[in-house]
Parts: C-alpha cells; sequence; structure tokens
C-alpha cells in the first residue's frame, strides 16, 4: 500500500469511524500497540481511556520523556521493541501533552514513522471534536436538570428560587400560563420539544418529565394563541406532526398554580387518548380545594403543624418543607416519585413512614392519603407559616365534609356516575375500587371480575369522569372524599 492510500484511508477512519476505529486501524497496519498517551503530572502519563485503555509502561514512559525534553516527537527502543511518539497538541493553547504512540517489535515497518507523523494531524483534529461532542453532551444534560429543577421547585411553590434559576436559561417563565402534557415515543421527544419553540416563536418552556419517560411538561404563555375547549393550535400542530402524540392542557393559571396545572393537563391527557384528534383541554368542573377552603382551613392547619413545625435532629435530615415535598409526590406518583425527587427508593419509604409517625396517619389507607392531599392542597407550603400550632378547636375531616359547599361539591362531582351517559354500574364499580384502597386485583375480586375486566371498567369511566384514575396523578382521592362527603349527607347507605 502506497503513503498516499494509507493518508486516505487514516482521513477517512478518522471521518467515519473516529478516533478509536483510527487507532485500531493503526495498531493493526503495523503490527503492534497504538494509543493515546499523556504526560503532565502524576498520573497524567497514561492511556487516554477512551481511546486505548492502559497504555504500556514503555509509551507512558516515552510520553513523559518527551514531553520533559519538550520535543515533538521521539523514538525510544528498548528490549526487543521501539516506541514511537508525536505530539498532538504542541503549539496549541492549552497543551494537554498527549502524544500519538506506537509501540512496535523490532524490526519495525520501514514507513512506521512517515505513517505515524500523517496520522498525527487528523487525529488530534478528531480528538478535539470528540471533546466537543462531550461538552456539548454535558452542557444538554445540565440544563436538562435545570430545568427539571425549576419545575421542581414551582411544584413545591418556591417561585422565587425558580425565577433566579431559570434566568439563565430561555425564554423566561410565562406568567399566567398553559401547562400542555405531551406523550409520545421517547425517541421523539427532542423533535416535539423543538416543535413546541417553533410554533410558539421560541416562547415555549420546555422540560422532560422527570417521572414519565414518555411525558413533555411544557409551559406557555397564555397569550400565545387564543384557545378553547374546541381549538388549540399548538396541541393540534403537535398531534398532526407527530402521530404517535397525545397532548393534555390545562385552563390558564398563574405560575404559581403550576401544581394545579400539571393536575389538569395530565386529566385531559387520559382523555386525549380515546379521542381521535389525540389532544384534549381540561374539562370545567367544580375545583375541590375552592370549595372546601373556607371549611377546611383550620383542619388542614391543624393535621399538617407537626409536619410544618419537624425540626430534625441532624442537619443532613430532612426537616418539614422537605417532608412536605416528599408526601405531595409520593401521593402523585407512589414508587415512582423515587425520580422526581432523586432518592433511593428505601430513602423515599422512610420519609413517608416518619410523615405517617408526625401526622398519625395510616398512609396505606386511601382514606388517610385522601386527608393528607386535601390538607397540602388548602395550606401553604411548609415554612411559609409561623410553625406555631394550629387553632385547637380545628375540626375534624368528617366535620370539613358536612359542610354544604362540600356536600354540593361532591354530588356534582360524582353526577355523571349515574347520568345517561355512564356505563352500567360505573357508580358500583369505583365504589367498590375506592373501599379496596384503589386496588384493582381486591377490588376486581369482589366485583367478580378479572383484573383486566376491572381495568377496562375504570378505563371507561376515566373517560366519563374527563380525569385520570388508573394513572397518577388520579383522581382518586377526590373521588373518595366525595363518596364520604355524600355518605355523610345521607346521600349513601353506609
Amino acid at each position: 500500500m502506497s503513503r498516499s492510500d494509507d493518508v486516505l484511508k487514516v482521513h477517512r477512519l478518522a471521518h467515519t469511524g473516529g478516533s478509536a476505529a483510527l487507532l485500531e486501524w493503526l495498531a493493526a497496519r503495523l503490527g503492534g500497540w497504538a494509543g493515546v498517551v499523556r504526560a503532565g503530572g502524576p498520573g497524567a502519563a497514561e492511556a487516554d481511556r477512551e481511546q486505548a485503555g492502559q497504555a504500556p509502561a514503555a509509551a507512558v514512559r516515552g510520553a513523559a520523556e518527551m514531553s520533559a525534553r519538550g520535543v515533538r516527537s521521539a523514538v525510544l527502543h528498548g528490549d526487543g521493541s521501539a516506541t514511537l511518539l508525536f505530539a498532538l497538541d504542541a503549539g496549541r493553547a492549552g497543551d494537554t501533552g498527549r502524544a500519538l504512540a506506537a509501540v512496535l517489535p523490532l524490526p519495525h515497518p520501514p514507513d512506521a514513522p512517515a505513517l505515524l507523523a500523517d496520522a498525527a494531524v487528523p487525529l488530534a483534529l478528531v480528538l478535539r471534536a470528540e471533546e466537543a461532542q462531550r461538552r456539548e453532551e454535558r452542557a444538554l444534560i445540565a440544563e436538562a436538570r435545570a430545568r427539571e429543577a425549576v419545575l421542581h421547585l414551582l411544584m413545591n411553590d418556591r417561585l422565587s428560587t425558580a425565577h433566579q434559576i431559570a434566568e439563565a436559561l430561555r425564554p423566561p417563565l410565562p406568567d399566567p400560563m398553559r401547562m400542555y402534557v405531551a406523550e409520545c415515543r421517547t425517541g421523539r421527544r427532542a423533535e416535539v420539544a423543538r416543535l413546541c419553540q417553533e410554533l410558539t416563536g421560541g416562547r415555549a418552556w420546555v422540560v422532560r418529565c422527570p417521572v414519565y419517560v414518555r411525558h413533555l411538561i411544557i409551559l406557555v404563555p397564555a397569550d400565545a394563541e387564543a384557545v378553547s375547549a374546541e381549538h388549540d393550535p399548538l396541541a393540534g400542530a403537535l398531534t398532526a406532526t407527530a402521530p404517535d402524540c397525545a397532548v393534555g392542557v390545562s385552563g390558564e393559571l398563574a405560575l404559581g398554580q403550576a401544581p394545579t396545572a400539571y393536575t389538569q393537563a395530565f386529566h385531559a391527557l387520559a382523555v386525549a387518548r380515546g379521542r381521535d384528534e389525540r389532544h384534549a383541554r381540561f374539562g370545567p368542573g367544580p375545583e375541590l380545594a375552592l370549595a372546601a377552603h373556607e371549611a377546611g382551613a383550620d383542619w388542614a392547619g391543624a393535621l399538617l403543624a407537626p409536619l410544618h413545625s419537624y425540626a430534625p435532629r441532624r442537619p443532613q435530615d430532612p426537616g418539614g418543607q422537605e417532608l412536605r415535598a416528599t408526601a405531595h409526590a409520593w401521593l402523585d406518583f407512589g414508587p415512582h416519585a423515587t425520580r422526581l425527587l432523586k432518592v433511593h427508593r428505601n430513602t423515599l419509604a422512610a420519609r413517608v413512614r416518619l410523615v405517617e409517625t408526625l401526622l398519625g396517619l395510616d398512609l396505606g389507607r386511601l382514606g388517610d392519603q385522601a386527608a393528607l392531599s386535601l390538607a397540602l392542597r388548602l395550606t401553604p407550603a411548609a415554612g411559609r407559616g409561623s410553625g406555631t400550632a394550629a387553632p385547637a378547636a380545628a375540626p375534624e375531616l368528617d366535620a370539613v365534609l358536612r359542610d354544604p359547599r362540600l356536600t354540593e361539591w361532591a354530588r356534582a362531582h360524582l353526577s355523571r356516575l349515574t347520568g345517561p351517559d355512564a356505563p352500567a354500574g360505573a357508580r358500583t364499580t369505583v365504589r367498590t375500587w375506592l373501599e379496596h384502597d384503589a386496588r384493582l386485583a381486591p377490588a376486581a375480586a369482589a366485583l367478580g371480575v378479572s383484573v383486566p375486566g376491572a381495568r377496562k371498567r375504570l378505563a371507561r369511566v376515566e373517560t366519563l369522569l374527563e380525569r385520570s384514575l388508573l394513572q397518577s396523578p388520579s383522581v382518586r382521592y377526590d373521588l373518595w372524599l366525595a363518596h364520604r362527603a355524600e355518605e355523610l349527607a345521607g346521600g349513601l347507605t353506609p
């Protein structure tokens, strides 16, 4: 093979296979070892880990000696072998002391020095390109994690800190806003994110959902486009361009209502999956937090007071605010909350047990889960209060649920289960499921159907209620509270 053929082969490999392919070919072509070594201090004179693993001792010694002498190439002879080295970064700003090294048995091919000299320049270029790509990938990962952190802060009512972090990102957080939850194949999330930016003129604030790997969460300024329950240009464009995509859309809300907006968009997504157009806006309906706020504020404050005033014994342990965030995430996502909170499942379980102990609840029971969910919605985030005890005369949950406003909310919330569009036995299916703590297997046994059969019944109820039941965040807590409020009002037989 001529030198020109070798040069063409070197450039072709550098372009198509990168540094690893080029070094592998050089080693095979010369019948020895070829790799990248560094010289520059303790632990630095070693093979580049991305290239060739552990370098031979002769290559390490040669790189150190070449660096010490300040030369750009060197040949060192040893017992039965020769080490040839060519500097890769010499004369360049930020010289890393890297060198292309080859350890060859004697006698080595006579064209080895020329071949290595010809390979050094394209190898240096491709190494720099690969480093730039790795830096870009790290920057993208850092941005994704920063956006996820902003989302976490928004969901825990820490707007000021969220804005501070978001200042380094683009665009600014929209307020007021609509929230979209787009569901698509994991390989298409980047494409859908780019499409969101194009369709909104770069005004969409996009973050990959930390819990559901197929979901994108998108915040769009409320004034971006005129939308209605029947017409949403952004959602329509997303589903038209990505046919496998489904989109749920919240109402127009302030940024401080991000948790509510997410729940609305998530429920709308459950409806969108069953529609031909594959997108849906959150349907109007009575809001539990609004109906219960006046009657339940004192009760919620009393229930959560031990959590809000909790001070850990050790500084590394979670405080009241972190435990509140844990409880909220666990109620919304169950064991998947580990992805949102970035903690081990054992850490999550220990925190949930601590919340149970502090509040005197059994969070294995759906009723206690529903009570905690309502209390969290009726109180500000931990740390906002004074940390003092709640009013001593605060009512019990049943007293709150007996309030006429809650009775009215409950009957409106449950009316669809017995309306003309309701499937047969919808009310019985839901009530049985709730009585068994929203667990499918025992509910199916009580109903006398298979587990898939019970799941299909609940899926039909999802469409009827326009709310998610089977996937969290679920409306099961509100359904339990509505059934209990109606039962207390005499609407059901206990």
